[in-house]
């Protein structure tokens, strides 16, 4: 799916200063959305250009959370597809990750960023989200970031709001 048609085309959301994943899921119930290579991504707030006829099939019904602050209840939802997820972006320890599992917790739970977890692995005996940035594949692990699982809220707030999109 495009992320620029989000940031341009959804009032709900804030263009490039943020927003809300369910905001995506609910603008989705009424609009098609576009691929990646019909509105590709810009790094930067545009003026909204939705074509209906270049959009695919996908749409949603709505979307569910996923039990907040709850790993478990997450690695179990990954096994149906991504999830949304909100985190805090704009430290510097989060902004100059670069590869290797993140144990930083210095970068907060103040969210200002949506992104996606699309999957967890261990390494040496370390739990750890695999999560999609839309930075580009300049930023981090060719666009990618491990993060440590850990309890509560997760590094970053990563586990504070989880939620992912239904269909009919």
């Amino acid at each position: 799916m495009s992320e620029q048609q989000q940031v341009d085309c959804n009032t709900g959301c804030y263009g490039c200063n943020g927003g809300w994943a369910y905001k995506v899921w609910t603008y989705l119930e009424n609009k098609y959305a576009e691929s990646e290579s019909a509105y590709p991504y810009t790094a930067r707030d545009g003026t909204c250009n939705y074509h209906s006829s270049s959009a695919t099939s996908v749409s949603t019904s709505g979307y569910s959370n996923v039990r907040s602050r709850n790993p478990s209840a997450m690695q179990t939802q990954l096994a149906n597809g991504i999830l949304s997820v909100a985190i805090q972006a704009d430290q510097f320890a989060f902004q100059l990750y670069s590869g290797g599992i993140f144990t930083n917790t210095s970068c907060g739970t103040n969210l200002d960023h949506a992104t996606n977890v699309v999957g967890w692995g261990t390494s040496s005996g370390m739990d750890y989200w695999i999560m999609r940035n839309s930075w580009g594949t300049s930023w981090g692990d060719k666009g990618y970031m491990m993060l440590e699982i850990v309890s509560g809220a997760g590094l970053c707030g990563i586990q504070m709001q989880p939620n992912y999109p239904t269909t009919n």
